[in-house]
C-alpha cells in the first residue's frame, strides 16, 4: 500500500470517527426538539440551528465529511469506503444496549467490514475519473431510490428506517458526484449535484431521527452510505475486482453488509398487540 494511500485510510478512518459520532449527537438532540416536518420548512431548520446540543453534532458531521474529500483525493473509493464503513461499529457502541436483532444487524455488518478490509489487503486498486454520463445515470437512479424508501417502503419497515436508508442512498450518491468533482476541470459540474443530494440527505436523516432509533437511522445511513459507493467503485471508476480468493470474500462482504441492514431496517413484533393498530402514523 503506497503512502498516499495510507495516509488516505487513515484520514477516511477518522472521518469515520466524526460522522457517526456527530450522528449520535444530532439523533439526541433532535429527539427532544418538537416536531421537524416539511409543512414548515423554515422553522424546522430553525428549530435545529437554535440548538447548541445538536450544532456542536453537525458541525462534527461537517468536519468528518472534510476529511472525507481528503480521503477521496488521496485513495481509492472502495478503500476509502471499506474505512468509513466501521463507523456503524462506533455508533452501536454509543448507544449501547441493543435488541438481538440489532445487535445481528450490527454483527452481520461489522463482519463484512472486516472480510471487506481483508480482501483490500495488498490489493492494487487503480481509480479512474469514470464516465460523466454513468455517474449521471447512478446518480438519478439513486434519486429514484431513495425516493421509493423515504415513501411506500417506509410503511413496512423499523420506524425511521426508511428516512434512513434514503439518506444513506442519497449521501452516497453524493459522494459518488465528489470522486467525480474531485478530478476537477469541466467534472466540477458535478459540485452542485453533490451539494443536492447531501442537502437531501440531511432533511432525511433529520426527520428520521424523531422517528425512530439511533441505528435504525443513522446506523442504516452510514451502512448505504458506504456500501453503495464501494459498489459504485468497480462499476463506474475502473476499481477492478481482486482475482481469487479475495475477490470473493469481497463480494460475500457486500452481501453481509446488505444482510446487515436488512436486519436493521426489519420492524420489532409487537407482542400481545394488534401491529397495524400499534404503529403510529407519521406524516413528513
Amino acid at each position: 500500500m503506497s503512502g498516499h494511500v495510507a495516509l488516505g485510510l487513515a484520514f477516511a478512518v477518522a472521518s469515520a470517527v466524526a460522522i457517526n459520532s456527530g450522528y449520535y449527537v444530532q439523533h439526541g438532540a433532535a429527539t427532544g426538539l418538537p416536531r421537524l416536518t416539511l409543512r414548515r420548512p423554515l422553522h424546522s431548520l430553525a428549530l435545529l440551528f437554535r440548538d447548541l446540543r445538536w450544532l456542536v453534532g453537525f458541525f462534527t458531521g461537517i468536519g468528518g465529511w472534510v476529511l472525507y474529500v481528503i480521503a477521496l483525493k488521496l485513495a481509492p473509493l472502495s478503500i476509502v469506503q471499506a474505512a468509513s464503513a466501521g463507523g456503524i461499529a462506533l455508533l452501536a457502541v454509543l448507544v449501547g444496549p441493543l435488541s438481538r436483532r440489532e445487535r445481528v444487524g450490527v454483527a452481520v455488518s461489522v463482519g463484512g467490514l472486516v472480510v471487506l478490509g481483508v480482501s483490500l489487503i495488498h490489493t492494487a486498486a487503480p481509480t479512474g475519473r469514470g464516465a460523466w454520463p454513468a455517474v449521471g445515470l447512478w446518480i438519478v437512479l439513486s434519486l429514484a431510490a431513495a425516493a421509493s424508501a423515504a415513501g411506500p417502503l417506509r410503511r413496512v419497515l423499523a420506524g425511521g428506517a426508511g428516512l434512513g436508508i434514503a439518506a444513506g442512498i442519497l449521501y452516497a450518491a453524493g459522494d459518488v458526484a465528489t470522486k467525480g468533482a474531485v478530478s476537477g476541470g469541466a467534472r466540477l459540474a458535478f459540485v452542485p449535484v453533490l451539494l443536492a443530494c447531501h442537502g437531501l440527505a440531511f432533511v432525511a436523516l433529520q426527520l428520521g431521527f424523531q422517528r425512530g432509533g439511533a441505528l435504525a437511522t443513522a446506523g442504516l445511513a452510514s451502512l448505504w452510505t458506504n456500501a453503495l459507493p464501494i459498489a459504485a467503485g468497480t462499476v463506474l471508476f475502473a476499481e477492478s475486482l481482486p482475482h481469487g480468493a479475495r475477490g470473493v470474500a469481497r463480494v460475500a462482504a457486500f452481501v453481509c453488509v446488505l444482510v446487515g441492514a436488512v436486519a436493521l431496517a426489519r420492524p420489532e413484533p409487537v407482542a400481545g398487540a394488534d401491529i397495524e393498530g400499534a404503529v403510529r402514523p407519521t406524516t413528513l
